[in-house]
């Protein structure tokens, strides 16, 4: 449930932050139309506030309002550290510099209304506002505030986006022009009314302006709201000491790439970890688990981690990341690590920060290819459309076959694919999967030939090469396109079993290596002793001309 939770505040913090935005790009467009007249003004006034003060625009407001305020204080005790980039502790200060800021309006603005029975006009509150210095510069102050608040965090939220990044230069003016369009409206109606501070009030507004200040019941309402929120931000402020107290005793290390180690507790991130001693680290969303730039590879100590939650795991699979991949913003380690991260700690979202070219680790890996045979005269029989739906059904029994023998699929080829066994189950494993999937793929083949022989078509054939050994495992590709794939001897010598396969009459040539893995049995198939291009020693493989007839023992079975 905690897990799930995370997607879901990251969801209503934007949800909530959004209904807050078009609250205040509404509000001061209202306050704006100032430079037209103030009966501009009180018209749209009345247009909007009969929404805003529905049953649904209220919750809509302040249940946004209170639900954003909740999550700032709770994104402030989860923090265990206090470092961060500048445009994150800003965008932190502003959120919580508005409440004791905003809840002098709310008193004289709702509070008039439902304490007092009065529903406040903008001649009213105009008078209000500018007959008084502090006031005024109040408001004013409380704008910026909220207004950069806004603005903040819709730009580096939508930062991440390309079309954001191509349109912003055009967004910058409109940015800047309607607080400055709220303040020239300001001045025009200050003149209007003749209530500026120097500027001697004329009676009727006087009383007005009388009636507004010397108020109890907003006065006491306006204490209340700032009792309430310093309480709360006092006693956020005093868990975080307190569990930053109790954790002291206790501590993790995590060792870095750049030959430090650092010192942390259990509950920190490590992101946090990171940032605490002053190490550069990218993070272009924040910490969020949006960008992935704050990736690193675990490379020592990955099995005592917890699994990715549903948010982490969401952005690790839409970049193709190997396991031993983890996001650092997410990843709240509880025992030693060592970890290598993977994109330059001076990324910025100019930055082409997509993997590209190969990014990996050696490992043990059981590469398998497989051929579809004479697919050219498939396409000299059969018309380009038949020719796509035939290939279609090959590849969706061939990766069918792969999901149940727990194989990974690397890459297309042609009519051939690649696939890798042994990434999450281990060596042993990966080759009795291989093989295991190999009969799979055999089966699936007979059964769409008996299919193919009812329409007269000539049957499927396919060539089968598998190997095992060390190879470059990771993400690789365009940056546009990655993959996470291998490289290496053993991925090039599979694809040399598979082509030799059609020569020596078979359908699966595996090496010894996997079958000694394996455990399984084969000494009933043909075997020898066959050179591979660009090897100086033979390589022991069996030729299986049938894959059905292969036993393997019980004891490895698929789980």
């Amino acid at each position: 449930m905690a897990l799930k939770l995370s997607l879901f505040e990251r969801r209503l913090r934007l949800t909530t932050g959004l209904i807050l935005t078009v609250y205040i790009v509404i509000h001061l467009v209202n306050h704006a139309l100032g430079l037209v007249s103030l009966e501009a003004m009180e018209a749209m006034r009345q247009l909007v506030t009969p929404f805003w003060r529905s049953w649904f625009g209220g919750l809509l407001i302040y249940g946004s309002l209170l639900a954003h305020l909740g999550l700032a204080l709770v994104s402030l005790y989860r923090r265990t550290t206090l470092r961060m980039p500048t445009w994150e502790l800003a965008q932190l200060v502003l959120g919580l510099s508005v409440v004791p800021l905003l809840a002098g309006h709310i008193a004289d603005t709702w509070g008039a209304r439902v304490l007092m029975g009065f529903n406040p006009n903008y001649q009213y509150a105009l008078t209000n506002l500018l007959s008084d210095r502090w006031e005024l510069a109040r408001q004013g102050l409380l704008m910026l505030i909220v207004w950069g608040h806004a603005v903040l965090g819709l730009h580096f939220f939508l930062r991440l986006f390309r079309s954001y990044r191509h349109w912003r230069a055009h967004l910058y003016p409109l940015v800047l022009l309607l607080p400055l369009l709220v303040v020239l409206s300001m001045i025009r109606i200050g003149n209007d009314l003749q209530v500026w501070p120097q500027l001697s009030a004329p009676a009727d507004n006087r009383a007005a302006l009388l009636t507004l200040t010397d108020n109890p019941p907003n006065d006491l309402l306006r204490s209340a709201i700032l009792l309430v929120y310093f309480t709360l931000l006092g006693l956020t402020l005093l868990a975080r000491s307190i569990r930053d107290k109790a954790h002291k005793s206790t501590g993790i290390t995590i060792s870095h790439i750049n030959g430090q180690t650092l010192k942390g507790r259990p509950g920190q991130t490590l992101l946090e970890i990171i940032r605490s001693h002053s190490i550069p680290h990218a993070s272009l969303c924040g910490g969020r688990g949006r960008c992935t730039t704050c990736r690193v590879r675990i490379d020592e100590g990955g099995s005592t981690l917890e699994k990715p939650s549903p948010l982490e795991q969401s952005a690790l699979d839409r970049i193709g990341a190997a396991p031993n991949v983890r996001l650092a913003c997410q990843t709240r380690p509880r025992l030693p690590l060592k970890i290598t991260p993977l994109m330059p700690p001076d990324l910025n979202v100019n930055s082409e920060w997509r993997e590209g070219g190969v990014s990996g680790e050696e490992r043990d890996v059981v590469a398998l290819f497989v051929d579809l045979r004479g697919s050219s005269r498939i396409s000299e029989k059969h018309m380009p459309y038949d020719v796509l739906f035939i290939l279609n059904r090959f590849f969706l029994e061939m990766s069918d076959a792969l999901t149940a023998s727990h194989g990974h699929y690397a890459q297309f080829e042609g009519d051939g694919l690649l696939a890798l066994y042994g990434l999450r189950r281990g060596l042993a494993q990966g080759c009795d999967d291989a093989l295991r999937g190999a009969i799979d793929m055999q089966a699936r083949i007979d059964r769409l030939n008996r299919q193919r022989l009812n329409q007269r078509e000539d049957p499927f054939r396919i060539g089968i090469g598998i190997h095992c050994g060390q190879a470059i495992v990771g993400t690789m590709g365009p940056p546009t396109s990655p993959n996470y794939s291998a490289i290496g001897d053993c991925v090039n010598a599979a694809a040399r079993l598979e082509a030799s396969a059609r020569d020596l009459g078979c359908v699966l040539v595996v090496s010894g290596d996997v079958v000694q893995n394996a455990g399984a049995d084969l000494a009933r198939f043909a075997s020898r002793e066959i050179s591979l291009r660009g090897k100086q020693q033979s390589v022991l493989v069996y030729l299986v001309e049938d894959p059905l007839q292969i036993e393997m023992p019980p004891g490895n079975a698929r789980e």
